[in-house]
């Protein structure tokens, strides 16, 4: 039995196929953020298109169909391969594109994001990144997928007014679905075929896990956190283009707004995250945050009539989006059980797309029927029951997750194993999984002795 350093270099074919991966679903998430900076002003002139419910239900459709079948795609992964999966789910969303662009009216335009949605490869993505790398770099091939939402989400902000300028939204969908088929030439081309293709419990949800991570109070907050989050962020992209607009700022300039806040966002969120991790104050910084989300809501319910105010508070806004958005995995990962991280993830991620459509949905029919005031007292309530929650839970243990190779072992000395590893100080869990013959470890962010876990696992060898 072997077990590799951590600090041991990627390989040029892991290194390819997480860059790769890493396009592959940053352009799929491109395609499906894209329009929401300007799809209401696009929908005002489609038939059907004065009704905000509509508006609200074709923004945030994809996220039905996406949180129905990410974690169905992923099984059917595992039967009949990752890339075969992977090309269906593009095909699907370059077909969505295409039914969107050519849409006459509100009503096609929502088929096509249901179509969009229906191209679920998240899943997918994340189990043939899993069987490309190796355990002790799979941590990092996950990140670098996951960086792609955040980095992808703020570009899509900031091109769409100039993208809409230039070919419009018809001409918006057409362009993703190009890129959705240039995607499978990168699969095909660049992404290695794994050689083996085996059940990760890391990144894949697992069907006899679901009970307990269903019953685990505390995922169940972070869940609801989640659903909350993309709802709210949902339910804004309705009115925040408007509000620009009817403060006097044309919507082709609307990236002179996002590009700076989006930055200066990002950039002081760093001394948060450094403070969160360094000092073990997650649960801090993630109250605070949350705190200040629902202060950038009421900013923007209060500010709609000026640009520089309307711009602040989406610099508040954004700043505690986007921290919330880094967090959230993180917490996940320290307070999953070993053994069902994937599933913890994977109901996490469908509820996190079962969020962005009941937040349109609801936001735009709040909007339509009621004004902006009943849809910030949506978002508000949300955030503020997400408070109480998040107040209430259990603070996350300064823990990271750890893996290891092992060799073919029965399942006595498998469970033999994770007791001595178990046993090691600064050793939080351990599970040995003798089906996908990997060492799961969830152990203390400072004075864990790795060499101590690397020594028990090379004298089973």
């Amino acid at each position: 039995m072997s077990a590799s350093s951590s600090s041991e270099k990627m390989s040029p074919a892991e290194l390819r196929a997480t860059i790769g991966l890493a396009g592959v679903y940053g352009l799929r998430m491109f395609g499906l953020f894209i329009i929401l900076p300007v799809f209401a002003f696009y929908a005002e002139d489609l038939p059907g298109g004065n009704n905000y419910t509509l508006i609200g239900i074709a923004l945030g459709a994809y996220g039905l169909t996406q949180a129905i079948l990410q974690i169905p795609f992923g099984w059917l992964s595992d039967r009949i391969g990752r890339k075969p999966v992977i090309y269906l789910g593009l095909i699907l969303f370059a077909i969505g594109s295409l039914v969107a662009a050519l849409a006459i009216d509100i009503y096609w335009v929502i088929l096509g994001r249901i179509i969009q949605g229906a191209g679920a490869i998240s899943a997918a993505v994340m189990a043939l990144a899993a069987d490309l790398t190796r355990e002790e770099h799979r941590t990092k091939a996950m990140a670098t997928i996951g960086m792609t939402i955040g980095t992808v989400f703020a570009i899509s902000l900031i091109v769409a007014p100039v993208l809409n300028q230039w070919i419009g939204v018809p001409g918006i969908f057409a362009m993703t679905g190009v890129l959705a088929l240039l995607a499978m030439i990168v699969v095909k081309k660049i992404i290695p075929d794994p050689q083996i293709s085996r059940f990760h419990s890391d990144t894949e949800a697992s069907a006899a896990s679901f009970g307990s991570v269903l019953r685990d109070t505390q995922l169940l907050r972070l869940n609801y956190g989640i659903f909350a989050l993309h709802a709210t962020l949902m339910a804004l992209w309705l009115v925040v283009p408007l509000t620009l607009r009817e403060a006097g700022m044309a919507a082709d300039d609307h990236w002179q707004v996002y590009l700076p806040v989006l930055l200066l966002s990002i950039v002081l969120i760093i001394p948060a995250i450094i403070y969160a991790e360094k000092r073990a104050q997650l649960k801090f910084v993630f109250i605070a945050a949350i705190a200040l989300l629902l202060i950038g809501q009421v900013l923007l319910a209060t500010t709609f009539d000026s640009i520089w105010g309307t711009a602040i508070a989406l610099l508040v806004f954004f700043t505690a989006f986007n921290l919330l958005e880094a967090s959230l995995p993180s917490l996940i990962s320290k307070i999953a059980p070993v053994g069902a991280k994937g599933t913890a993830i994977g109901v996490y991620s469908s509820t996190q797309f079962l969020g962005a459509f009941v937040g349109a949905a609801v936001g735009g029919y709040l909007f339509g029927n009621y004004g902006s005031s009943a849809l910030y007292t949506f978002c508000g309530l949300l955030l503020i029951v997400w408070l109480i929650l998040a107040v209430t839970m259990k603070a996350p243990a300064a823990v990271r997750s750890k893996m290891y190779h092992v060799q073919e072992m029965d399942l006595n000395k498998s469970k033999e194993l994770s007791r001595e590893l178990a046993a090691i100080p600064g050793v939080h869990e351990a599970l040995v999984l003798v089906n996908e013959r990997v060492a799961y470890l969830k152990v203390d962010m400072k004075g864990f002795d790795e060499e101590k876990v690397i020594k028990l696992l090379g004298e089973e060898t």
